[in-house]
Protein backbone atom coordinates (compact mmCIF):
# COMPACT_ATOMS: atom_id res chain seq x y z
CA UNK A 1 0.00 0.00 0.00
CA UNK A 2 2.85 2.36 0.99
CA UNK A 3 5.72 1.49 -0.43
CA UNK A 4 9.42 1.37 1.29
CA UNK A 5 7.85 1.64 4.40
CA UNK A 6 8.06 -0.98 7.24
CA UNK A 7 5.06 -3.87 6.91
CA UNK A 8 4.47 -4.37 10.55
CA UNK A 9 4.64 -0.52 11.14
CA UNK A 10 1.96 0.30 9.01
CA UNK A 11 -0.32 -2.49 10.07
CA UNK A 12 0.07 -0.62 13.89
CA UNK A 13 -1.00 2.62 12.20
CA UNK A 14 -3.86 1.25 10.15
CA UNK A 15 -5.24 -0.53 13.40
CA UNK A 16 -4.92 2.46 15.65
CA UNK A 17 -6.99 4.62 12.58
CA UNK A 18 -9.70 1.93 12.34
CA UNK A 19 -8.96 0.72 9.34
CA UNK A 20 -8.46 -3.27 8.29
CA UNK A 21 -7.06 -4.70 4.96
CA UNK A 22 -7.97 -7.71 3.37
CA UNK A 23 -6.49 -9.36 0.11
CA UNK A 24 -9.35 -10.65 -2.35
CA UNK A 25 -8.30 -14.23 -4.38
CA UNK A 26 -10.06 -13.02 -7.41
CA UNK A 27 -9.47 -14.55 -11.47
CA UNK A 28 -11.04 -11.23 -13.01
CA UNK A 29 -12.61 -7.98 -11.95
CA UNK A 30 -15.38 -6.64 -14.28
CA UNK A 31 -16.87 -2.93 -14.08
CA UNK A 32 -19.82 -2.41 -16.47
CA UNK A 33 -20.39 0.66 -17.44
CA UNK A 34 -23.36 2.14 -19.81
CA UNK A 35 -21.65 1.57 -22.71
CA UNK A 36 -18.84 -0.66 -22.11
CA UNK A 37 -17.02 -2.83 -19.99
CA UNK A 38 -13.58 -2.71 -18.28
CA UNK A 39 -12.17 -6.02 -17.88
CA UNK A 40 -9.03 -6.76 -14.93
CA UNK A 41 -7.36 -9.75 -15.68
CA UNK A 42 -4.61 -11.11 -13.53
CA UNK A 43 -6.10 -8.76 -10.99
CA UNK A 44 -4.46 -7.99 -7.17
CA UNK A 45 -7.69 -7.18 -5.58
CA UNK A 46 -7.64 -5.24 -1.89
CA UNK A 47 -10.55 -4.20 0.52
CA UNK A 48 -9.86 -1.69 2.84
CA UNK A 49 -12.96 -1.17 5.43
CA UNK A 50 -12.21 2.28 6.81
CA UNK A 51 -14.14 3.32 9.66
CA UNK A 52 -17.57 1.11 8.23
CA UNK A 53 -16.83 2.41 4.51
CA UNK A 54 -15.62 -0.73 2.44
CA UNK A 55 -13.12 0.34 -0.74
CA UNK A 56 -11.51 -1.86 -3.14
CA UNK A 57 -8.17 -1.05 -4.63
CA UNK A 58 -7.70 -3.00 -7.74
CA UNK A 59 -4.50 -3.16 -10.28
CA UNK A 60 -3.87 -6.02 -12.77
CA UNK A 61 -4.18 -6.02 -17.08
CA UNK A 62 -7.09 -3.59 -18.17
CA UNK A 63 -8.85 -4.10 -21.50
CA UNK A 64 -12.16 -2.81 -22.51
CA UNK A 65 -15.27 -3.99 -24.36
CA UNK A 66 -17.86 -2.04 -26.00
CA UNK A 67 -21.37 -3.13 -25.28
CA UNK A 68 -22.75 -0.65 -27.98
CA UNK A 69 -25.58 -2.42 -29.85
CA UNK A 70 -25.27 -2.63 -33.48
CA UNK A 71 -28.23 -1.35 -35.88
CA UNK A 72 -30.37 -3.20 -38.11
CA UNK A 73 -29.43 -0.57 -40.41
CA UNK A 74 -25.37 -1.88 -40.14
CA UNK A 75 -26.09 -5.50 -40.30
CA UNK A 76 -27.87 -4.76 -43.60
CA UNK A 77 -25.06 -2.41 -44.75
CA UNK A 78 -22.52 -5.33 -44.19
CA UNK A 79 -24.49 -8.04 -45.39
CA UNK A 80 -25.31 -6.60 -48.83
CA UNK A 81 -21.79 -4.97 -49.36
CA UNK A 82 -20.03 -8.11 -48.52
CA UNK A 83 -22.81 -10.44 -49.91
CA UNK A 84 -23.00 -12.59 -46.79
CA UNK A 85 -25.80 -13.99 -44.48
CA UNK A 86 -27.04 -11.20 -41.58
CA UNK A 87 -26.28 -13.59 -38.84
CA UNK A 88 -22.74 -13.93 -40.40
CA UNK A 89 -22.49 -9.73 -40.86
CA UNK A 90 -23.79 -9.57 -37.03
CA UNK A 91 -21.27 -11.65 -36.28
CA UNK A 92 -17.95 -10.20 -37.82
CA UNK A 93 -19.84 -6.74 -36.60
CA UNK A 94 -19.54 -7.69 -32.93
CA UNK A 95 -16.35 -9.34 -33.52
CA UNK A 96 -15.08 -5.97 -34.69
CA UNK A 97 -16.82 -3.68 -32.03
CA UNK A 98 -18.89 -2.45 -34.81
CA UNK A 99 -16.62 -1.18 -37.33
CA UNK A 100 -18.64 -1.37 -40.66
CA UNK A 101 -15.30 -0.80 -43.07
CA UNK A 102 -13.40 -3.51 -40.97
CA UNK A 103 -15.98 -5.81 -41.15
CA UNK A 104 -16.65 -5.39 -45.24
CA UNK A 105 -13.04 -5.75 -46.10
CA UNK A 106 -12.73 -9.22 -43.68
CA UNK A 107 -15.63 -10.52 -44.94
CA UNK A 108 -15.01 -10.10 -48.54
CA UNK A 109 -11.50 -11.06 -47.81
CA UNK A 110 -12.64 -14.11 -47.06
CA UNK A 111 -15.49 -14.81 -49.94
CA UNK A 112 -12.67 -14.35 -52.27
Amino acid sequence: MFPGMNQKALKQAMKKMGMTQEDIDASQVIIKCEDKEIIISNPQVTKINMMGQETFQISGNISEKSLEKISEEDINTVAEQANVSKEKALKTLEKNNGDLAKSILELKKFNN
